[in-house]
């Protein structure tokens, strides 16, 4: 569990997104959001030696856009990366613009629009990607975008999850598809491909009961069925009530897919943040039948009771099945974060954790009153066969970084 920090020294970095060259193993690239200038960059980070070292590159934006944040980054066979970033302008218009890289992060592509805002119209925030490299998938090589699509936000709005597949590892991108129904509120998604192809998106719906659901395809990602409803969802408090805390802790879905060929083959994982228990904790259900029915949820975490442990991300090796989900928690001393790994060798029906960090951090590093933000999310990528690399905001250098470990 040596860490690594990976965004350069004197620069201001959350939000981390990672993937790893499943071919490979050794090339690694990681994202965030820089904001040492003030302004929000996008930053992509390459490692070439399993993330003991990192090479920074900020990333130009579009023409006519001031920023780019929630910067997550895809991988697929062989070589290509994509980063998918939320951009926007002096009006706020809210964008997804796509970057690609066809040898391994060296250099990436001129930015694509893939989702165009229209100031307070529409705005499409929140953005997560996979590449479907499922083993057996006749798309094997499709790329899938989940974004919030916001309308009408200075009036009485709404959002919805939509969906975008590309066919040309992000150059082009075909007409969105609605996942959510259109009277619901959601938050941020996710999106896995399963063996055979069946795509799952994950996502958090606010109204009229807050739930999380999941969607399939059964065509590649052209049409979806109606959503699932995985559990309820009890809503962790804005700002965790930790005295001293003023970060925000949002609520986002994840999920993943077992695309090994052992007995856990084809189990899927869904995972959040809940407040169920009067305190944040990290929760688990499965499916064991592509998505149609779910397990009641049960803690990954064995934290102790009243502590705070949220912005959980998950990945399951498609070679051994082994189930990874990294998250962060007080539960040292109530205050200071680390993050924390659980990890599952029999199909999720146990865990066990370890601490992932090796210094705690304190969320208010660097500020002399307590911050807004600390990012909105952790991530985590697997290197199979039974290896994993984890990013996460880090303060032990004095101020938000990015630090790394595996």
């Amino acid at each position: 569990m040596a860490n690594s920090q990976v965004s350069p020294a004197g620069t201001l970095a959350q939000t981390p997104s990672v993937a790893a060259n499943y071919l490979t193993t050794l090339n690694i690239v990681a994202a965030a959001t820089d904001f040492t200038t003030g302004a929000a960059q996008i930053a992509v980070y390459r490692s070439v030696d399993q993330g003991i070292s990192w090479g920074p590159l900020i990333l130009p934006l579009p023409a006519g856009y001031i920023g780019g944040e929630s910067n997550v980054v895809a991988y697929g066979f062989p070589n290509v990366f994509i980063v998918a970033s939320h951009v926007f302008n002096a009006a706020g218009s809210g964008s997804i613009a796509v970057y690609t890289s066809t040898d391994n992060g060296i250099t990436f592509g001129a930015p694509v629009i893939a989702a165009q805002g229209f100031t307070t119209f529409i705005n499409n925030v929140q953005v997560n990607a996979v590449f479907d490299n499922s083993q057996a998938s006749t798309y094997q090589g499709s790329v899938y975008l989940v974004y919030v699509h916001q309308f009408n936000t200075d009036f009485v709005g709404g959002s919805v999850i939509f969906f975008q597949r590309s066919l040309d590892n992000g150059q082009t991108w075909l007409r969105p598809a609605l996942v959510s129904p259109d009277a619901d509120y959601v938050t941020r998604g996710d999106v896995a491909a399963g063996l055979t192809g069946i795509v799952y998106v994950a996502y958090i719906s606010l109204t009229p009961v807050t739930r999380f659901e999941v969607s399939r395809s059964l065509d590649g990602g052209a049409t979806f069925q109606t959503p699932i409803i995985v559990s309820p969802v009890t809503l962790v408090p804005n700002v965790l009530p930790v005295t001293g805390y003023g970060f925000e802790v949002p609520t986002g879905a994840c999920i993943a897919v077992d695309n090994s060929a052992l007995s856990t083959s084809g189990i899927l994982y869904a995972v959040w943040q809940d407040n169920r228990q009067g305190y944040s904790d990290v929760f688990l259900s499965r499916s064991f039948d592509q998505g149609l029915t779910w397990t009641a949820p049960v803690s990954v975490t064995s934290a102790p009771a009243g502590t705070q442990n949220f912005f959980p991300s998950i990945d399951v090796s498609p070679k051994s099945g082994l189930i990874t989900i990294l998250y962060y928690s007080n539960q040292i001393n109530g205050f200071d974060l680390d993050a924390y790994v659980a990890i599952s060798v029999d199909g999720g029906a146990s865990f066990f954790n370890r601490r992932e960090s090796t210094a705690s951090s304190n969320p208010n590093a660097g500020s002399a009153t307590p911050v807004p933000t600390i990012g909105n999310y952790t991530d985590i990528s697997t290197i199979p066969p039974y290896g994993f690399i984890g990013v996460w905001m880090d303060t032990r250098t004095g101020a938000q970084a990015i630090f790394s470990g595996n």
